[in-house]
């Protein structure tokens, strides 16, 4: 008697949990259609993204985006035109040295600092790694000034590697959406990779950078030039561009 109410009182448990189970399956297959409209719609405005910072090889993408912290793309190419003229290698980065660097850099914010890491991390370039940049995320970030945001910018746009860098952009968009929301830039990575469809995964990053940049903008998004209008779920959408709704 007392394992057959043992047994009845199992079976509701049982049946509440298999239904948990489906709504939670139905949940993400619901979030990675939508996930793939999203980057369907984005990829048809711009089937081939390209980063914005100008280069001319692995090294001096690395160097420009190092010069990109807290600072515009538009910023760091206007002073690495000069820079890249005269040094595109780590040897002649060092050759040129610390003060002619800083000196051609020094329109970009915290130049001194930046200009310190440029020349610490040709040196470790050229003492550990040959002269050419590493195509590991380990070995990218034990670069002075090498995070993992610019680690994953080189493995993407220098080595086609399927990676996504959070940079603001990226951070705002996707917790605003949302896509995958997240305290952090580490948090909001591994979201987008469990949620963005391999085919996209090459050029995600771009996308949204781009959509972020132009469309998405912190301050006054421009909602009614917005491809993903209907897909996005955030609250304060503006009715038309540069003003806001209650």
């Amino acid at each position: 008697m007392l394992q057959q109410k043992s047994k009845s009182r199992a079976a509701p448990a049982k049946k509440s949990t298999d239904l948990a189970k489906r709504a939670t399956a139905r949940k993400g297959a619901a979030a990675e259609a939508r996930a793939r409209e999203i980057f369907t719609r984005l990829a048809a405005l711009n089937p081939d993204p390209r980063s914005e910072l100008n280069y001319v090889n692995a090294y001096t993408l690395l160097v420009a985006v190092v010069l990109s912290a807290q600072a515009t793309d538009a910023g760091v190419n206007r002073a690495t035109k000069g820079l890249f003229a005269a040094a595109s290698t780590p040897q002649q980065m060092l050759a040129l040295g610390e003060e002619a660097v800083r000196d051609k850099i020094k329109t970009i914010g915290l130049f001194r600092a930046k200009a310190k890491n440029v020349i610490a991390l040709s040196r470790k370039l050229i003492e550990e790694f040959g002269g050419e940049v590493p195509r590991s995320r380990e070995a990218l970030e034990s670069l002075p000034g090498v995070g993992r945001k610019t680690a994953n910018v080189v493995l993407n746009v220098a080595f086609g590697e399927k990676t996504l860098a959070v940079d603001t952009h990226i951070f705002r968009v996707s917790n605003r959406i949302p896509l995958a929301r997240g305290k952090t830039p580490e948090e909001v990575e591994r979201g987008l990779t469990a949620i963005v469809p391999d085919e996209f995964l090459l050029h995600a990053h771009h996308w949204l950078i781009l959509h972020g940049r132009y469309i998405c903008k912190a301050r006054k998004p421009d909602c009614p030039a917005c491809p993903i209008a209907d897909l996005c779920q955030f609250t304060e959408k503006t009715a038309v561009s540069g003003s806001s709704t209650a």
